[in-house]
């Protein structure tokens, strides 16, 4: 049966959209068999011959040469398929091909349909390739909505067909930050999921991951590999401590972070409303290390374990309270950007020890 609308539609997507015609079709001869099968009760077989020269489909049913006939959608006699093929034996399969006018109305009815629906999946299989690719990405969104009841934000990120719908939950929100409707903000791509109703991106202000890539945006030498970020330990919206580390003996790291007059850190500074960041240097040597996560204490010494990942810091009397941090978050931070856990004491413990 000529399909040229069909196959006129289906190029005119891939010209468009850039969905491939093979994709479509695969969808619709999916669909008009299902269709077919399920107005013939008992048919198994139904096969879809495409030609995409003479833009022409056929559609036939497939029988077994049965000596009796127990099924008649799917077996046939030995006598009928002799009259269609004279060498018929029983055991073969026969094809018999489908009235032309039963098989436009069942393209009729499914083809429109299963174009769209197929639009759909090739679409959101399109978006989800898109933002698959941007995992550990930075992204721009405009808030389209909040939920006053779980304090959720929507937001619309991409432009264009691929744009899509993200949500941000209250969890992966820097506590205090207050978004508005149509605010343009930052975010960072966490995960990018399949789901029935299309690529669900999951997105977050408060992983650590935030500010190392807006650090790779902002420092040229991140972003070309002469200074490399080691660790980064995170309380979203208060403070940050980040270590890195140099390939070049010639280039500062913290000064390369840093920028002219402090202009780097602080637009990062200002993009996170405020949040502190400390940046220290990463050594090799893991006491050096500790004692340089410490800071702004200063630290007199450090006393590693002999097994395991843990150690002891001495600080100045005068110091134990700055090491500490408020609430700990100091020692907090320390611990997690170097994975040792960290026990402070004062001067005065070393001495009576």
């Amino acid at each position: 049966m000529k399909c040229d609308e069909i196959f006129a539609a289906l190029a005119m997507l891939e010209k468009e959209r850039g969905i491939p015609q093979a994709f479509m079709m695969e969808k619709i001869v999916q669909a008009l068999t299902t269709a077919y099968k399920r107005d013939h009760e008992g048919v198994e077989n139904v096969l879809v011959h495409v030609d995409e020269e003479k833009k022409d489909l056929k559609m036939y049913v497939q029988k077994e040469v049965v000596e009796e006939v127990e099924n008649p959608g799917a077996q046939m006699t030995l006598d009928e398929a002799r009259a269609i093929r004279g060498s018929a034996a029983v055991g073969d399969l026969i094809n018999i091909p489908v009235d032309n006018v039963e098989f436009g109305r069942i393209a009729a009815g499914n083809g429109k349909q299963v174009i769209i629906q197929g639009l759909r999946e090739a679409e959101r299989g399109m978006i989800y390739d898109e933002y698959n690719s941007k995992q550990h990405e930075i992204l721009t969104g405009v808030v389209t909505r909040i939920d006053p009841r779980n304090g959720s934000v929507s937001m619309r990120i991409g432009t264009g067909t691929e744009a899509t719908e993200a949500v941000l939950p209250a969890s992966e929100q820097v506590p205090g930050e207050s978004l508005v409707e149509g605010q343009r903000i930052k975010v960072y791509v966490v995960e990018v999921r399949r789901a029935t109703k299309g690529p669900q991106v999951l997105i977050s202000r408060t992983h650590p991951g935030l500010v190392k890539r807006l650090f790779e945006l902002e420092v040229p030498e991140i972003y070309d590999g002469t200074v490399e970020v080691k660790s980064i330990a995170r309380e979203a919206g208060s403070r940050t401590k980040m270590a890195v580390w140099s390939n070049d003996e010639a280039v500062d790291p913290i000064g390369a972070c840093v920028g002219p007059k402090g202009q780097r850190v602080g637009s990062i500074v200002e993009e996170l409303r405020g949040e502190k960041i400390d940046i220290i240097k990463w050594s090799e040597d893991s006491a050096q290390f500790i004692a340089a996560a410490l800071a702004p204490a200063d630290v007199l010494d450090v006393w590693m374990a002999d097994e395991g990942k843990g150690c002891r810091v001495i600080v100045p009397d005068d110091q134990l309270s700055l090491a500490i941090g408020k609430e700990g978050q100091n020692a907090r931070l320390a611990a997690r950007l170097t994975g040792y856990k960290i026990d402070i004491k004062p001067a005065s413990y070393k001495d009576e020890e």
